[in-house]
Parts: structure tokens; sequence; C-alpha cells
């Protein structure tokens, strides 16, 4: 199906990452299921991170051995470090997502680690990655705000961008970690961003903390990003970024897409099933909202 913007759906791993009670791994391999059959071909399925870390993606491998089933989507797992890497390696995977922060002291909480030793840790990795087939992400968490250290420059985030793709990125992923960003920031960095690197290089990654992810992704598309990430139901949130709330509704994006006429792809009425599941697996509070007005109105919405 011809397709304006691409969605990629984090639900599996950054909707239910945060949860504190363990989905069974059938559950998580279901809503993958579902997410591939509503046209979801870029689906985030889990993460390589230590079980200590995060208890709810300890079953990293049995997710993973469960994709061999499902056709047409490039799956993709977040690794933290060389050993995720290593072990994500083995499996039917299209993507490897590196993460890394544009706030030195978010790095220094969550990883342990500056800046500039993420990124050589990231460089021994780009020839591994191209060995294996895989597109190598590099993911710029705390774009806009850092818990710990407040408003971030966009020089350091334009800088990072750079030096990413010059150590060897396929592509780049700039999030609003916080949810903290306004439309107009959104677009002034999507703009530079688009002009510096291209469009074609480029996803968002936005939180819903304060209500504006919607807004922001318009304010996104509109300085010319094509590729969102998105989760099912407006679930997530990152442990170690205390008072980030979920991501932007995988199904409040694809509608807003779809009634301005530009193509998603993803089949609607299943994307609503494979969201009210996701909800359904979830112990906190969903944000999506054209989810609850369907459920509603008890009626597809039309387009």
């Amino acid at each position: 199906m011809n397709r304006d913007v691409t969605i990629i759906e984090v639900g599996p791993r950054d909707g239910l990452q945060n949860e504190a009670g363990f989905i069974a791994t059938e559950k998580k391999q279901q809503l993958i299921h579902m997410l591939a059959d509503a046209g979801l071909q870029r689906i985030e399925a889990t993460s390589f991170v230590h079980p200590k870390r995060v208890p709810q993606m300890a079953d990293a491998e049995e997710i993973c051995e469960g994709l061999e089933g499902v056709p047409h989507v490039s799956f993709s797992a977040l690794i933290p470090n060389r050993k995720g890497f290593e072990r994500a390696v083995r499996f039917r995977l299209g993507e490897v997502n590196w993460v890394t922060s544009a706030s030195p002291a978010f790095n220094k909480e969550n990883i342990n680690q500056t800046i500039e030793e993420n990124l050589e840790a990231f460089r021994e990795l780009v020839p591994l990655a191209k060995e294996a087939g895989l597109l190598l992400r590099f993911s710029i968490a705390t774009s806009f705000g850092c818990p710990f250290a407040g408003r971030i420059d966009p020089d350091v985030v334009v800088r990072l961008a750079e030096q990413a793709l010059e150590a060897g990125a396929g592509e780049l992923g700039i999030a609003d970690t916080i949810g903290i960003a306004v439309p107009n920031e959104v677009y002034a960095l999507c703009d530079r961003l688009v002009k510096e690197v291209g469009q074609d290089k480029l996803s968002l990654h936005l939180h819903d903390t304060r209500g504006l992810a919607l807004a922001n992704t318009y304010a996104a598309y509109t300085a010319g990003i094509r590729t969102f990430e998105t989760a099912a139901g407006g679930l997530g949130g990152c442990p170690f970024a205390p008072g980030a709330a979920g991501n932007v509704a995988t199904e409040d994006v694809v509608y807003m897409f779809e009634r301005m006429r530009v193509r998603t792809g993803i089949e609607f009425s299943k994307l609503l099933d494979a969201s009210e599941y996701a909800v359904s697996l979830s112990m906190r509070m969903p944000l999506g909202r054209i989810r609850l007005v369907e459920k509603k109105e008890q009626s597809t919405i039309l387009f």
C-alpha cells in the first residue's frame, strides 16, 4: 500500500517496558501479530537490556523467536551496549536501535557514560551491524529537555546527530523523552535537522506527558518529518526518566493523518483492535483519545 508517512510502532517495547507486573510472552507476541496484521511494517518488538534494569523485557529472546512467522515487517530491538547487540544479532531482526542522550546528566544517570564514551561504543558496532545486514538506528533521547538538567540546547542535538551519521548511523531518532516540547520548538529543531541531515534519515519519538504530542507531530510533519514512532493506546514511559508519561498514540496519529489525506498504509479498524488489546495488558493510564471515542460510539470512524 502506498504511504506518505511511515509509522514505527514501539508499543511492544516502549509501551510495555514500564509495567510493574510481568506480561506473559504469549500476550506480547499476540500484540505484535495484531499490529502487523493492521499494516504496521516497522515494529520495535523488545529490548536487549539487562533484566534487572528492565524486568519486563526479560523475555527478549523468546519474543524474537516468535517473529519468524510474521511476514512483511522489519522488526527492531533496542540495544544499550555491545552485549545487547550480540544477543540481538542472533534473531530475525531488520534493525537495532541504539540510544544515547543529548543530556550529559541523563547519560550519567541512565548508562553511566559520557556522550563521547557512548559514541565511541556505537562506532565500534557499526562494522558489525553492516556485516550482519542490520539497519543501525541512533536515537537521541531528551532532545528537548532532561529531567535532571532542564532544557537542551538545539545546537547540541544537531551536533550529536551529525556525529552519529558520521559514525555510520543509518537513521536518526529524535526523542522528546519527557514530553516537554511545544510545537514551535519541535518545528524549529525538525526544520533545521531536515535541512542539515536530510528528511530520509529522521524519525520523531514523542511522549504525551503534557498533552501536546499530537500537536507536536503535526508541527514536525510541516517541518518535513515523514517517519514517526508511536505506541498503540498511548502507553509507555521511560523507567529512567522521572515523570515521563506514555507515547503519542498510534491510533491518534493515524486518524489525524488519514483525515488530512496523508496515507499511512494502516487498516484503522484493525489498529483499534490492537490498541484495545494493548491497553488490556497495561495497568497504566492509556493516553490515546480516538480509541475511547470509537469505543463509546461503537461504530467505525469514517475518513
